[in-house]
Parts: structure tokens; sequence; C-alpha cells
């Protein structure tokens, strides 16, 4: 059996943080709000999956009223998550994901996004996907105040 999940997850931008996208350290004036390290393709893969799953979202399962998660790498949630994953016998076919940002530019960082990735939920580099996009100038992301991504991801069971 095959199963689709979506995830979304949205920060704002706050000037005494990293910017951490896909695990990658992105040189910029600003970072990501967040009780973890804010990053939000991983926050958007991981509900992905654990739609896919049937499980409860990132926030039940990595609460950010728990101390332990606060400024944890996501991708050590992400690894998690592929623990929970595997678990259940189910496997990825692909991941499809979308960074919505006036500023930075991210291209020169996807492949190394994708590595992250793909290690943390020990799949091929193949099987993942980052696109980034603008709003042209519209919206919070066109005004610069944060970073959205948008992920869908296919299990098999």
């Amino acid at each position: 059996m095959f199963k689709v999940g979506f995830g979304f997850d949205v920060h704002r931008f706050s000037e005494d943080r990293k910017l951490i996208l896909g695990g990658v350290e992105i040189p910029f004036e600003k970072g990501l709000l967040g009780h973890s390290d804010a990053d939000v393709l991983i926050h958007a893969i991981i509900d992905a999956i654990l739609g896919a799953m049937g499980e409860n979202d990132i926030g039940r399962l990595f609460p950010d009223t728990d101390m332990k998660y606060k400024d944890i790498s996501s991708i050590v949630l992400l690894k998690e998550v592929s623990k929970l994953l595997k678990n259940k016998g189910m496997s990825i076919i692909n991941i499809d994901t979308t960074i919505v940002a006036q500023k930075p530019k991210i291209s020169p960082y996807t492949d190394e996004m994708k590595t992250n990735i793909a290690k943390a939920l020990n799949i091929e580099k193949t099987q993942v996907n980052i696109k980034g996009k603008t709003t042209e100038g519209l919206g919070f992301e066109g005004r610069e105040e944060g970073v959205s991504a948008y992920a869908i991801v296919l299990l098999h069971e």
C-alpha cells in the first residue's frame, strides 16, 4: 500500500539566530525563531512523514514545552522519525519540497540539504527534491519577515 503525507511549516526571522535549512547553516544576517533550530524544511518533512504514517504532528511528538528539544538540531528529530517509520515497516519512495523565501537564495545549498536529509532517513539522495521559490515580494516571505516550507512524501507500507 502507498500512503501520501503533506507537511508545512513557517518561522519568522530573528536577528540573533543562525539560519538553518535542511540541516545546512546558510550565511545570512538573520536566522529563524523557534524552540529548536527552527529548520522549516525539516519540520515540513517531518510533518509530511508523520501524516502519511497516520501519526500526530511534530508539535505533539516533540513539544516546544519540553526543554530537551530547546535548540536541538532538527536533523536529530528527523532521525527519530526515521526510526518510527522503520518500526512501522514503512519506507520512503520520495520526498518533494519547496522552500519559500524572498532571501536568501537557497539554490547554492540544496545539494548539501539533500545529502543531510537522505542520510538522516537512510535513503538515496535521488529520493529527495528541494526547490526554492520567492513570492515576488508578496506576503510575509516577500516582505522578508520569515520563511515557509512545504513537503509531500510518498511512503510504501
